[in-house]
């Protein structure tokens, strides 16, 4: 009997750690769940989870009560203290399971949403790339940067244009989420360049760049664009790239290079004249114009614009009666048209890039830039 007595607990025991153990390995796991969840669990279920993770890692609540007017400090004590003796095993299996009721509504809710024909593609952070009815969208998506386009945007779109080019869709469309379309470049690409480092900076960006708007020069399929807000800097002069331009009644197109001591890319130098005629490009890149929508497209480089209100159901039902056209016949024609200028382009895309290469390690261009933070500071 006494060799039980002392058998048992020691079982007993090593059960225990081995059950702690698992459920502290659960517990990291759900805590990494959590920050993949794509939609807002709302804030009484993010109350809740504080409140577990505050139990699971401290035990009962052993903070000072927050003052009355300290809303959301209040709100996470009361959760907290709620919670009681609850043991610390109990609080971070209840927070396990919590998450993974999050996890799996999440991706019950993703599956109902897409349709058996739509994939969406993973791999990005800076955009959203899905192919549904033949049709390969890449949707800028830095809507709280108003799509402005870091260095890691710029290497995700040569990426998703990439494989957009091999793979089974007729048609790519680019648009952006949210009002914006895109700010164009992300001048906080420059706001973290040490003055030692500019040279490096200057010929890396040139580089990338470079190999950023060949992607656009050699994409193989009809690449339309879809202008749903205003359009700044690069992304306006990546559009006389595009084959068809669609923009809503609300966009705006405007090339400030000027104002910050830069010059055009995108082949903007050679393409936007031949657009809309010498003088009105130069109206546009060298002295700031902003375009509208209507007068963009009366000068030829916006195709059709639409109200704002219709925009994506007019243009989708569009692109999607373009999408079932014939695959091949549509790229052969595309490599037809492009061909003429194709080495013209690669000639100007060279060229573009060398002169902004020098533009951005001038100090007219430093002084445009420090010029322009110092605005920003102020806001």
């Amino acid at each position: 009997r006494r060799a039980q007595a002392v058998c048992i607990p020691s079982i007993h025991l090593h059960m225990t750690a081995a059950t702690m153990q698992v459920s502290q390995k659960d517990f990291e796991k759900a805590q990494e769940q959590l920050k993949l969840l794509k939609v807002d669990p709302g804030n009484e279920t993010k109350l809740e989870l504080y409140a577990l993770f505050k139990q699971a890692t401290e035990g009962p609540c052993n903070s000072p009560k927050p003052g009355m007017l300290d809303f959301v400090k209040k709100a996470k004590w009361d959760a907290w203290n709620s919670l009681g003796n609850l043991s610390q095993d109990n609080a971070r299996q209840k927070y396990i399971e919590v998450v993974s009721s999050l996890v799996s509504a999440e991706s019950a809710g993703q599956k109902k949403d897409a349709s058996p024909e739509e994939s969406r593609q993973d791999g990005y952070e800076t955009l959203l790339v899905t192919t549904k009815n033949n049709i390969t969208k890449i949707m800028f998506n830095r809507p709280d940067r108003k799509n402005a386009i870091n260095h890691k945007m710029y290497r995700e779109i040569i990426k998703a244009l990439e494989e957009a080019g091999k793979d089974d869709s007729t048609i790519a469309v680019i648009t952006g989420n949210g009002d914006y379309y895109s700010s164009g470049n992300d001048l906080s690409n420059f706001g973290h360049t040490q003055p030692g480092a500019m040279e490096k900076m200057a010929e890396d960006g040139a580089v990338l760049l470079k190999e950023f708007v060949g992607h656009f020069i050699d994409f193989p399929k009809p690449l339309i664009a879809v202008v749903n807000g205003p359009a700044i800097g690069i992304c306006v002069t990546l559009l006389g790239l595009c084959d068809i331009v669609y923009a809503s009644d609300r966009a705006t197109f405007h090339t400030p290079f000027g104002q910050l001591g830069q010059s055009p890319e995108g082949c903007s130098s050679y393409l936007f004249p031949k657009i809309m005629g010498l003088a009105k490009a130069n109206e546009i890149l060298l002295f700031n114009k902003k375009l509208t929508a209507a007068e963009a497209c009366a000068q030829g480089l916006v195709t059709e614009v639409f109200p704002d209100r219709t925009f994506q159901k007019e243009v989708w039902a569009r692109l999607e009666a373009y999408a079932s056209l014939p695959k091949n016949a549509l790229a052969a024609s595309k490599q037809l048209l492009r061909s003429i200028d194709k080495e013209k382009l690669h000639a100007v895309n060279s060229k573009e890039c060398e002169v902004l290469k020098e533009r951005w390690l001038s100090d007219e261009c430093m002084n445009a830039l420090v010029s322009f933070f110092q605005r920003k500071s102020k806001l």
